[in-house]
C-alpha cells in the first residue's frame, strides 16, 4: 500500500515542510523529519513523529535515519528561499540549495530510496513573456535562488535517468495561510510575504507595508501573484507522492498555483476586510527583477491528478493568515 511507505521531510520544521508532515500523516503516511532549526521550529513537528536534528549534507546521519525508519521516499523542504538575500549572498543559496540538495540527493541513491519529490518555485520561470505559465515554459532565471532551484531540476533529471530513482517537481507560486485547523503556519521572524507582513501590519505589529512598484502594465498598477494556500500544496505533494510510488518509470514536473493572479493592492484590501482594520501603504520603486504579473497554468496538475483545491479564495488565505497571526503572537 502507498500509505505505508516511510517519508522523511527535510525542513520539516519550517512554514511549508510543517504542514507537508500534518498532510502526510493525515493521508496514513509514517512520517520523520530533519531539520537544522535555524529558520524552523521544534514545536512544529507533532511529538510522535521521529525528529533529527541536523544538516541534510550529513551523509552518516541520512543513512542512519534511512536504515532506523525505513525512508522510502524524501520529500526536500530543507533550504533558503529569500530572493534578495540571495542576490546579496548568493554562495550561500547555491550551498544551502544546491549543494546540499546534491549531497541530499546521493544519499537517496546510496540507501535506495525510490522517490523523491522536490521543493521547487515558479521563480526559475524569471520574467516570462507571458502572464500565465505552464510547465513547458524554458526556465530562466533572474537570481541565485531561482538558479540554485533550476540546478536541482537538472541534477534530479540527470539522476533519475541514470539510478532507480523517480522524482516530482513542484513549482510553487506564491504560498500563503496557515493550517485551517491552527496547527502550524508561517512563524519566520522578519518573513518577507506579502500576505504575512499585510496582516502584521494589520495587528499594528508592523507600521506599513510597502508597496514595490505602482507602474506595473496591470489593471491598478501594482504587481500581480498567484497566491496558493499552503493546505492545497502541501495537498499536492501528497498527490505526486502517491503518483510516483503506483508510476515508478515515471517523474513529473508541476505548477502549484491557481490560475488565477490577485495584485499587491487587491491583497491589501482583503486583509483589510479580514482584520476590520487598516493597512497603512507605503508606495515605493519597483524592485529589479519583478515581473508585472506571473501566473500558474495549472491544467497539468487539475487534469492528470483531479486536484480540487480546497481554499482556494483570497479571503479564506487571508482570514487562516491573520488566525494564525493573532494565536503567534500568544505564544510569547
Amino acid at each position: 500500500m502507498a500509505d505505508q511507505l516511510p517519508v522523511l521531510v527535510t525542513g520539516g520544521a519550517g512554514y511549508i515542510g510543517s504542514h507537508a508532515v500534518l498532510a502526510l500523516r493525515d493521508a496514513g503516511f509514517p512520517v520523520t523529519v530533519i531539520d537544522n532549526l535555524v529558520t524552523g521550529f521544534r514545536w512544529a513537528i507533532p511529538d510522535e513523529v521521529p525528529f533529527y536534528e541536523g544538516d541534510i549534507a550529513d551523509g552518516a546521519l541520512l543513512d542512519r535515519i534511512v536504515a532506523e525508519q525505513g525512508i522510502a521516499a524524501i520529500m526536500h523542504f530543507a533550504g533558503s528561499v529569500v530572493v534578495p538575500e540571495s542576490v546579496e549572498n548568493p554562495l550561500k543559496y547555491y550551498d544551502n540549495n544546491t549543494v546540499k540538495s546534491r549531497s541530499l540527493i546521493e544519499s537517496a541513491v546510496r540507501n535506495g530510496v525510490r522517490h523523491f519529490i522536490f521543493s521547487s518555485t515558479a521563480a526559475i520561470y524569471g520574467i516570462p513573456e507571458t502572464v500565465t505559465v505552464d510547465e513547458d515554459v524554458p526556465p530562466a532565471p533572474i537570481n541565485p535562488y531561482g538558479n540554485s532551484k533550476l540546478m536541482t531540476e537538472m541534477m534530479l533529471r540527470d539522476v533519475a535517468a541514470a539510478h532507480p530513482i523517480n522524482y516530482g517537481c513542484l513549482r510553487y507560486f506564491n504560498v500563503a495561510g496557515a493550517d485551517p485547523q491552527g496547527r502550524v503556519g508561517q512563524s519566520t521572524a522578519g518573513a518577507t510575504h506579502l500576505i504575512k507582513v499585510a496582516v502584521q501590519t494589520a495587528l499594528g505589529q508592523r507600521d506599513s507595508i510597502a508597496v514595490f512598484g505602482t507602474d506595473f502594465p496591470t489593471p491598478d498598477g501594482t504587481g500581480v501573484r498567484d497566491y496558493i494556500h499552503v493546505a492545497d500544496l502541501a495537498e499536492a505533494h501528497v498527490i505526486a507522492l502517491r503518483h510516483l510510488i503506483e508510476a515508478p518509470e515515471t517523474s513529473l514536473t508541476l505548477n502549484c498555483g491557481y490560475n488565477r493572479g490577485f495584485s499587491v493592492l487587491e491583497v491589501l484590501d482583503a486583509v483589510e476586510r479580514a482584520a476590520g482594520a487598516t493597512v497603512k501603504r507605503v508606495m515605493a520603486d519597483r524592485r529589479a527583477g519583478d515581473p508585472p504579473a506571473l501566473v500558474a497554468d495549472n491544467r497539468r496538475i487539475v487534469e492528470t491528478f483531479g486536484w480540487q483545491p480546497r481554499y482556494g479564495n483570497l479571503d479564506t488565505i487571508v482570514s487562516h493568515a491573520l488566525a494564525w497571526e493573532k494565536k503567534l503572537a500568544t505564544k510569547g
